[in-house]
């Protein structure tokens, strides 16, 4: 399996010539989803969620799908009948021959005074989970964790706390585009040294092998 990162929370995925690719918001490049064969949004927000890069995506290629939770489906199924799939937690399927487990329920907390929207976890294959935003944790081992390094609901000490329950062989970087760059040694860092396992920070296109 090959991972790219994009900008902010979208990876891309691809195997056996097939292309997954998993929240492409509107922090992230136009062309976030481009050529994907199915699409994978774990909630509500704009920089997770971005409906004309969905319908550019979803026109280019008449057979490409997206999974997600109800909150954002309802606001897609009427313009694709039949190709957008409502999830939620426990559920699994394949998407373009990825075997997906959904994690998970609600957004984390940003403020008592805020609702919590839900939000939910994708483990691709088994390997890779991508949490959304959240702190869940799989009911199984995680090899490679998308790791969401600086939100608004977020603070240095839960996310090295979050590396170390999942405890998965390497740490990827999301989520990260509110992240000076004069701030990305520090929390570099921080979560290399104390999370217990290999930290990597992708640049935006930069690709791994899984």
């Amino acid at each position: 399996m090959k991972l790219t990162k994009k900008s902010h929370a979208c990876v891309r995925l691809e195997k056996d010539g097939r292309l997954l690719v998993i929240d492409p918001g509107g922090f992230s490049e136009d062309d976030a989803a481009a050529g994907a064969d199915a699409v994978l949004v774990t909630h509500e927000h704009p920089d997770h969620f971005d409906e004309g890069r969905l319908r550019a995506a979803l026109e280019a290629n008449p057979a490409a799908e997206i999974w997600t939770l109800a909150s954002v489906a309802d606001q897609i199924t009427a313009a694709f009948p039949g190709r957008v799939h409502t999830v939620g937690h426990g559920d699994t399927f394949t998407a373009a021959g990825f075997d997906v487990q959904v994690h998970g329920e609600l957004h984390a907390v940003i403020h008592p005074d805020l609702p919590r929207v839900t939000n939910v976890g994708f483990l691709v294959d088994g390997a890779v989970f991508h949490p959304g935003d959240a702190f869940t944790v799989p009911e199984q081992p995680v090899d490679t964790l998308m790791v969401p390094v600086m939100a608004p609901w977020n603070k240095i000490s839960e996310v090295i706390d979050y590396v170390r329950e999942v405890k998965p062989r390497r740490a990827y970087d999301i989520h990260d585009a509110l992240l000076t760059d004069l701030a990305r040694p520090v929390y570099d860092g921080h979560i290399g040294r104390l999370g217990g396992t290999e930290h990597v920070r992708l640049t935006p296109g930069e690709s791994a092998g899984l």
